[in-house]
């Protein structure tokens, strides 16, 4: 066995707190570089472009989702984010949800449901009612629906949504070209473009490529 490298070092002996200090450093940067390498896998960056994409749709999504629950609400059935968040999120964070944290949120919620929904009505039948769906859609999926994510078929249902909120939020600003003339209009609708991003490059890459 190896002897921890703190009782190798004598750090009493002249040079030797400095190379002990050089030594800290190497092994801080080493630690660091394995965490941003665990880090990207567990979010499915990599070097995988269509995870960096998910992601943008991902942050989208929530974004519009946010968007819908301030003052700058809209008439979007902001519902279908749900199913589009459950099937564009990354596998290794969708799984990390689909485990036991997620199974812990979904039963915290559920009470929270149950014994606190008179005394905070707002929150649990405003605010938090998407993403309690979320965690429920994710923890509960069966695993038909779990094994179609990555597919043709999600990457199909995905556009269809995006698509449907584009001409919904089209239809509620006027016209396309209100839809990007307004400030308000175009942040709603650049975010529903970044919607597509992801499902159109997977679409390619089972057809196409």
């Amino acid at each position: 066995m190896v002897a921890p490298r703190a009782l190798a070092l004598d750090v009493s002996q002249p040079g030797a707190a400095a190379m002990a200090l050089d030594q800290d450093w190497q092994a801080l940067g080493d630690a660091l570089s394995n965490l941003s390498v665990h880090l990207a896998a567990v979010l499915g960056l990599g070097v995988s472009l269509l995870g960096i994409l998910q992601w943008l749709a991902v942050i989208a999504a929530i974004y519009l989702l946010v968007l819908d629950r301030t003052n700058w609400r809209t008439n979007l059935l902001t519902a279908l984010l749900v199913p589009y968040l459950a099937l564009q999120l990354p596998e290794p964070f969708f799984g990390y949800l689909r485990g036991e944290i997620g199974q812990w949120i979904a039963f915290i919620a559920v009470v929270i449901r149950l014994f606190f929904a008179q005394k905070f009505p707002q929150l649990i039948n405003g605010d938090l009612e998407l993403p309690v769906a979320f965690i429920l859609l994710v923890v509960t999926a069966p695993r038909l629906i779990v094994h179609a994510r990555g597919t043709v078929v999600s990457d199909f249902v995905s556009f269809i949504i995006g698509a449907y909120l584009l001409i919904q939020h089209n239809n509620n600003s006027g016209g396309f070209r209100r839809a990007f003339g307004e400030q308000r209009g175009i942040l709603h609708s650049i975010g529903i473009l970044v919607l597509f991003v992801a499902p159109v490059w997977a679409f390619i890459n089972h057809v196409i490529l």
